[in-house]
Formats: structure tokens, sequence, C-alpha cells
């Protein structure tokens, strides 16, 4: 479904406009308009639960597992592989290839002083100046990460239709 909206364009590979093949543009891309987003009434918070990918997100709520491009492309997920929450074995595998010690200091960080202060303020790799200040881990960080990935926006299952029939239009209006 997704890739059947792209444009079909000649291509060849040799620079020989008698010898082309016509191919998929997959360099034509789109995005949500910054009004549709900021548009809090056709979306839905949801925390992604362990395990999920966004084909199951998107059979859950929309109750068809090709509509998740609609998930990642709502959430600005061009890569879903590092824009999307890790398993549990994944995320391990990956602090423990990353870090040499994943209970080494990642950084240091203190409360903001005015206004929210439950907000963090991070203040580097060391704390002289600050003697209060507070560890994080490189495990914390990266679980700090991972927790905020889980926290995507879903559209509203009734503008589906209509966001798909946008998509397909903004895809044919021009070619590369």
């Amino acid at each position: 479904m997704y890739f059947s909206a792209f444009p079909k364009i000649y291509y060849s590979g040799k620079g020989n406009t008698d010898d082309h093949k016509i191919v998929i543009n997959l360099l034509r891309r789109i995005g949500v308009r910054a009004k549709v987003k900021s548009n809090a009434s056709l979306f839905d918070t949801y925390d992604v639960k362990e395990g999920e990918t966004p084909e199951i997100v998107a059979h859950k709520l929309y109750g068809d597992a090709e509509y998740h491009w609609i998930v990642l492309m709502v959430n600005d997920i061009t890569d879903r592989y590092h824009g999307w929450p890790l398993t549990t074995p994944q995320f391990l595998a990956f602090v423990n290839e990353k870090y040499d010690d994943p209970d080494g200091v990642h950084h240091y960080e203190i409360s903001q002083s005015s206004g929210d202060t439950s907000i963090k303020i991070d203040i580097g790799t060391t704390n002289a100046d600050y003697a209060g200040a507070s560890i994080v881990t490189n495990f914390e960080y990266e679980e700090s990460n991972q927790d905020k990935l889980r926290n995507i926006r879903l559209l509203d299952p009734g503008y589906v239709p209509q966001f798909v029939e946008e998509y397909e239009s903004l895809m044919k209006e021009s070619i590369i």
C-alpha cells in the first residue's frame, strides 16, 4: 500500500536514454504538515508495549497491519530500527555493545532551580561545580531514551481514509 503510491520514473544506470527502465522513485518523500501535527484532536498518545512493532500497533488500532507506515509517518520515524523502541533483549544487547561499562557515568544532572523543578539539566561528565548533582549511568541514559521512543502519537482511526487519500494525492503531485 505505502509503495504503491510512489511515482514511477525512467531510469538508466548507464546514462543512455535509449536504455532505460521504469522504476519506482524511492526518493520521493512527503511529511505530515505542521498544522496537522499541531491539531491535538486528530491524535491520541500511546505507549508502545514490549515487543510491539508498527505493524502490530497499526493492526490493533486501524484493523490493518498495512497501515504501519501511518504510525511511522505521524511520529517522524524514518528508521524503524533506531527510531522505534527495542525489545528488552535487543536493548540489553545494544547497551552492552555500545558501552564497555553500562553502569559507568554517562553524565551528571541537576534539577532546574526555577519554574518546573522536575526538569533535569545535563551538566556534563563532571560534577566539580555541582557537588549535589546526580549521576546518570550509561544504562539509565539509554533507558530514558527508550522510554521517550515508547511514547508515540497515533492518528484517530476516523481520519485514516482522509489521511491515505491526501498521502496518495501528494505523492502524485510532482516527480523529482
